[in-house]
């Protein structure tokens, strides 16, 4: 479960951002549901909502570390499919964004609801890995009491 998330996240996010990339130009955007959802392609040179625009080293480093620490956490815990979910779910979308940062020097994103930063697949596979991440803890602890 946990190597099959990390590949099917990372591998979707990369080919969503090789068809934008290659069928919209930069700051186009096109209404999907008008005024509510977008799609609208940028690079973006930071991290979450563009903060610390230029430090991709810094990203770059730190997406590895945080890598290398789940899979060392993950193979030190009891291990279930839904804890590999949620850690697979997590590293597939560093890897994503990873893969973009090294590759092209910025994260394309493209998913644009309006009220919100542009985000991407990845984004969202870090933010749903981590939800998931903190609802095993929350029943692993219950079931601990």
């Amino acid at each position: 479960m946990l190597y099959f998330s990390i590949l099917f996240i990372s591998i979707c996010d990369q080919l969503i951002k090789v068809i934008i990339s290659k069928n919209l130009y930069i700051t186009q955007s096109i209404p999907v549901i008008n005024n509510f959802f977008h799609l609208t392609y940028i690079h973006n040179r930071g991290a979450g909502f563009g903060i610390l625009a230029g430090y991709k080293n810094l990203f770059i480093f730190l997406s590895i570390i945080i890598i290398v620490l789940l899979l060392i956490y993950r193979n030190n815990c009891i291990k279930n499919n839904f804890f590999d979910l949620a850690i697979g779910i997590i590293i597939g979308g560093a890897l994503g964004n990873l893969v973009d940062r090294i590759r092209l020097g910025y994260v394309i994103d493209y998913l644009d609801f309006r009220i919100w930063p542009v985000f991407n697949l990845a984004d969202t596979a870090i933010v749903t890995g981590t939800f998931l991440f903190i609802i095993y803890y929350w029943g692993v602890e219950k079931n601990n009491e």
